[in-house]
């Protein structure tokens, strides 16, 4: 399982492992926590006290110091697992549920027609739809999509990574979700 870094502010900056987190425990750079801790790393034996040494990870840890410039990114970038995630699996033409290797990425202005690869532009297609579509225009084919494409919003973006989130992080990062996104939608 891994730990949800925050800046001071409470904004998403990055995943961190058991072992990246217990560095920032370790250099005295948490500034809060929230959630009940997890995990307990075991270290050695203190020699005067003969007590093992302990360090209680908590799901969630905002951080001292300057946020990384990537944390305060316009638009998390586009990568076809997130692209997937954030249509729920859907084929934006037919509307059909697939497997992930039954989908593509599919661009709703082609590239070879201007289009760019970017999250509004970009949906889920199925591949049989993706091959009908060719590099046609949704109104040359007389096509309407069962759903509109949006750009992430940063807590989205943490979701969307693919990771197995805990109760205490999906809690925190769908409270800053926006209300059209699908990952509200059961």
């Amino acid at each position: 399982m891994d730990v949800l870094q925050l800046d001071v502010s409470g904004r998403p900056q990055a995943w961190l492992s058991a072992k990246e987190a217990a560095v920032v425990y370790a250099s005295d750079g948490v500034a809060w926590t929230l959630g009940e801790p997890f995990m307990v790393l075991r270290g050695g034996i203190q020699r005067l006290t003969g007590l093992q040494s302990r360090l209680a990870l908590h799901p969630i840890v905002a951080v001292h110091g300057a946020v990384p410039s990537r944390a305060w990114r316009q638009q998390p970038a586009l990568s076809n697992p997130k692209l997937f995630a954030r249509d729920r699996q859907m084929c934006a033409y037919c509307g059909g549920h697939f497997a992930l290797d039954h989908l593509t990425r599919e661009h709703i202005v082609p590239t070879s027609r201007g289009g760019h690869d970017t999250w509004m532009n970009c949906i889920t297609a199925c591949r049989g739809c993706n091959g009908r579509k060719g590099n046609r225009t949704l109104h040359e084919l007389g096509w309407s999509l069962y759903y509109l494409p949006y750009v992430p919003s940063l807590h989205e973006d943490m979701i969307l990574r693919g990771r197995r989130i805990l109760a205490d992080q999906m809690e925190f990062l769908l409270a800053c979700v926006p209300a059209h996104s699908r990952l509200r939608q059961n």
